[in-house]
């Protein structure tokens, strides 16, 4: 785990909140994505910054 990613509990909190109905494209993973759009808010830094490692 990263220092800016969700915990196994916030996710938990999370994951039944978000659409599991697949619609039009297929989803990615919602973990990481998540993970890489707090990564930007809690480090400040802008998005090209972001590391590759939460995708596109």
């Amino acid at each position: 785990m990263n220092r800016y990613d969700l915990t196994d509990f916030e996710w938990r909190v999370i994951e039944p909140l978000l659409p599991h109905k697949p619609r039009g494209v297929p989803r990615v993973d919602d973990q990481k994505v998540l993970n890489g759009i707090f990564w930007v808010l809690r480090s400040g830094a802008p998005w090209r910054d972001m590391p590759e490692r939460y995708g596109p």
